[in-house]
């Protein structure tokens, strides 16, 4: 049977942008635009133009940085909302305009101040005025998640009669179940009689957690296009996350859905995504968290050993993750002890891996990750190997408006000091370089993560860290009230595991 093709419309730079605290500049959205061209996106919706003059200016620049992909500008249903687009897209080679309204009860009475035929014939003059200007016109009818159905037949129609080749079918607050709103497309299916003219796309919110169950119920009942966000940011709780619903089309293939995006990228677009707008991803995120593909559970870590496909239905790989992670915790069995002693190049008896797995339980009863080091005491090693041979003495950072970060650092590693001075982006950067200077590692920083532990000025920073090296995966932790110090402890943390 052939597989359907179904449009990955990413709106990470437009409705993805509206979280607090997570606006990007022009440069970052071009960067942002370029991965998500690479990533084999469709379309980009690369911004309201009309709402700023950055983002009119960031719609411009993203057209003429980007090729394959659609170029999208929202708008209202306001002729000086087109025509900003308009201007905007003039060196996009794909331009589209998306126009649109609000549809429910809501919108229509206490939004708008309007009616039902009004509505509609604001939407035609706008799905008009915006095809005076380019061929594909996208139109949204805002809440038609809470839409009365029969309404929104009128509603679709009329607005590809004007000349719409895509009809949004937004749930705007995340209202629906997924049962709802595959029935509610499967109704425009089945009542629309000009649907076969113009695509139908989803855009759902995540208010009750199921953006992405509604965005798949509306494409198994005939909807192919879907509107998501990169790590599924976006207004209020966010968007239909743009990773989940691409590997559920692939891992799902008796759906005979197939997208345009190259999984392998996918991994690599949410950290740059996550690190551009400053907006961590939670570590039990589907498919890009950093405990996605982690086994802390000893029956889990057997299992996958033994075959991976019994715990994981996804091989990591496949979305550009190194390997699956076995953490090795209190909930750990031997099987799992064994493979990590292995990877450190111990082997042991039955009865000497037994003696020593009981002193791992009652190190890991008092610890909640035992850590290579811990494991080489365990096993025997020297105790020039364990951690406290490598550690911060002390650090010093220049840092300032119109001057470049200098950090200086002294380092305590085998009992001999040792001192470095670099310049960096920031006064982390430079002392974290400063560090490698010392070490002579070459690593990649994959995951750098600061939280505050209490509230005001004065908070305990706690700073995650992973560092990538040869193929293999180290993390590093600290905290601290001085949250460069942390973050250098952190690093120096993960580094004492390789050097």
């Amino acid at each position: 049977m052939a597989r359907d093709r179904v449009y990955i419309f990413d709106t990470t730079l437009r409705d993805g942008e509206q979280v607090p605290g997570c606006q990007l500049n022009t440069i970052e959205k071009i960067e942002v635009a370029k991965a998500l061209e690479e990533l084999g996106v469709d379309i980009i919706e690369a911004g309201f133009p009309i709402s700023s003059p950055g983002d009119f200016n960031s719609v411009v620049e993203i057209s003429k940085a980007v090729s394959e992909p659609v170029i999208c500008a929202l708008t209202r249903a306001v002729k000086k909302d087109i025509e900003v687009a308009a201007e905007s897209l003039k060196f996009a080679k794909r331009p589209r305009i998306h126009t649109g309204i609000g549809t429910s009860y809501y919108h229509i009475y206490h939004k708008l101040n309007s009616n039902p035929d009004e509505i509609i014939q604001r939407g035609v003059e706008a799905v008009k005025y915006a095809k005076s200007f380019v061929e594909d016109v996208e139109f949204y009818a805002e809440d038609a998640g809470r839409s009365e159905n029969k309404y929104l037949v009128r509603v679709v129609e009329a607005m590809i009669d004007a000349g719409a080749t895509v009809i949004n079918i937004p749930d705007t607050t995340g209202y629906t179940l997924p049962d709802e709103y595959g029935k509610k497309i499967k109704y425009l299916v089945d009542h629309v009689p000009n649907i076969h003219k113009a695509i139908l796309s989803t855009h759902c919110h995540n208010d009750l957690g199921m953006a992405t169950a509604n965005t798949m119920s509306g494409v198994i009942n005939g909807a192919r296009q879907v509107e998501v966000t990169v790590n599924g940011i976006g207004e209020r709780a966010g968007n239909t996350s743009l990773e989940e619903v691409a590997m559920i089309m692939k891992s799902r293939k008796h759906l005979n859905l197939v997208s345009n995006i190259n999984p392998k990228k996918i991994y690599r677009t949410s950290r740059l995504v996550s690190t551009l707008m400053r907006m961590p991803i939670q570590p039990n995120k589907a498919i890009v968290g950093r405990n996605a593909f982690a086994h802390s559970s000893g029956i889990h870590q057997d299992g996958v050993l033994k075959r991976r496909e019994n715990y994981e239905i996804i091989n990591p790989k496949t979305v550009g993750v190194s390997e699956s992670s076995i953490l090795l915790t209190a909930r750990s069995g031997r099987a799992a002890l064994k493979h990590r002693l292995e990877k450190l190049g111990y082997t042991f008896t039955k009865a000497a891996l037994d003696t020593i797995y009981h002193e791992f339980v009652k190190l890991a009863d008092s610890k909640k990750e035992i850590i290579d080091e811990d494991l080489k005491v365990l096993a025997g090693a020297s105790a020039r190997d364990i951690r406290r041979n490598l550690h911060l003495h002390k650090l010093q950072v220049v840092c300032g408006k119109g001057t470049t970060p200098v950090a200086s650092v002294t380092m305590e590693w085998d009992g001999v000091c040792h001192t470095a001075t670099a310049e960096g982006n920031g006064p982390v950067d430079a002392s974290i370089n400063a560090v490698k200077e010392i070490l002579k590692k070459k690593v990649k920083i994959e995951e750098f993560l600061i939280q505050a532990i209490t509230r005001g000025s004065d908070d305990l920073g706690k700073v995650h860290m992973q560092v990538e090296h040869k193929g293999t995966v180290f993390y590093g932790f600290s905290a601290s009230t001085d949250i460069i110090t942390a973050s250098v402890e952190a690093f120096i943390d993960s580094m004492s595991q390789i050097v």
